[in-house]
């Protein structure tokens, strides 16, 4: 059994550090931040991307600090992860849960200037800050180039979101990504939200589940039922921040098409091992039903920390042990060897 207790989905709040990282050319192409007063006076700043506003509604103010959260204190995060008794964190993006641009040299330059961040708050960590690289996914070539360059600077993951402007992540075009990413061994996890505009904008008074969610359990599907998987045998993938709830349903109607299509029996309870897929929990899921389908080893959990929204429990790690849903062992496998799977650490 691992010793670690790894948070498998925590956050950086992007700031003004942020996008410096990048060459005087390209200055133009970063976004540039707006700030209203609220009806009570309190402040709301706003991320300006191609003259769309990206609010900053679900920053957690009660539970971290902003030194913490946008990495301005590298030691005040881990003296921070220490009192929440965790030994690693994994850091996905905040801003890039949503659309940002149409614009082929804007994504890269993002892209890069986020990294290269990354790669520098990973340099103060003590290899206790690992991150999701986040990628150029309009040119493929950047996307891959990237990739191999965060690997070799503590990125553990690449980070996407399950649907990608107008094409579901089981399409061919993605292929080179999976057969480079099982050349490094290295993840990709598929975060809530998404990466089209037309996706972004049909939900757009939604509550957030259909926005953000549903593209994470609709991509788990699809990669099933295109057989991804068994074409890239080394590639692992992770299903970050829907909670878990879903995944037996999902499972059974996977199933069901395939034992209508194939005639013979899908185990439900191996489709995750088989395929190597893992998958975010929460605490209050039904916990012992989701692991009768999703296995012992397919489970990690994530604190959602530096946000405030239904996926945040900043101390998820440290209620899993004293909840008494599942067993001791169930509860080290989710907080440390399946993270550990997960993301080759």
């Amino acid at each position: 059994m691992s010793s670690l207790t790894i948070d498998a989905d925590a956050h950086v709040l992007e700031c003004h550090k942020t996008w410096t990282y990048v060459e005087a050319s390209q200055r133009s192409l970063m976004p540039t931040q707006a700030t209203e007063i609220n009806t009570d006076g309190s402040p709301r700043t706003f991320w300006i991307f191609e003259g769309r506003a990206h609010g900053q509604t679900n920053v957690g103010l009660t539970n971290t600090t902003k030194e913490s959260r946008e990495m301005a204190d590298v030691e005040a995060r881990l003296k921070h992860m220490d009192e929440l008794e965790i030994d690693v964190q994994v850091l996905f993006p905040t801003v890039f849960l949503r659309p940002l641009t149409t614009r082929r040299d804007v994504e890269i330059a993002l892209a890069q200037s986020y990294n290269r961040w990354m790669a520098d708050v990973w340099s103060q960590g003590k290899n206790r800050l690992r991150w999701a690289a986040v990628l150029p996914m309009m040119s493929m070539d950047a996307a891959l180039e990237e990739i191999r360059w965060a690997r070799e600077h503590g990125a553990c993951a690449a980070f996407t979101c399950g649907i990608v402007g107008d094409l579901m992540l089981s399409d061919p075009y993605f292929y080179p990504l999976y057969d480079t990413l099982s050349e490094l061994d290295i993840p990709m996890c598929i975060h809530a939200g998404n990466n089209s505009y037309t996706w972004e904008d049909l939900f757009l008074r939604d509550s957030g589940y259909s926005r953000a969610k549903l593209a994470v359990i609709s991509a788990f599907h699809s990669l099933l039922m295109n057989r991804v998987p068994d074409r890239f045998p080394k590639l692992r993938v992770g299903f970050i921040e829907a909670a878990s709830q879903w995944v037996p349903g999902t499972i059974f109607d996977y199933a069901r098409r395939q034992e209508r299509r194939l005639n013979h029996p899908v185990d439900r309870t191996q489709v995750m091992h088989d395929n190597r897929f893992f998958v975010t929990c929460q605490t209050d899921d039904d916990l012992p039903y989701v692991l009768k389908y999703a296995g012992d080893h397919n489970l990690v959990m994530g604190t959602d920390y530096g946000h405030n929204d239904t996926a945040t429990e900043i101390d998820a790690l440290r209620y899993l042990k004293t909840g008494g849903q599942v067993s001791t062992q169930q509860i080290d496998l989710i907080l440390g060897d399946n993270a550990q799977a997960l993301y080759g650490l």
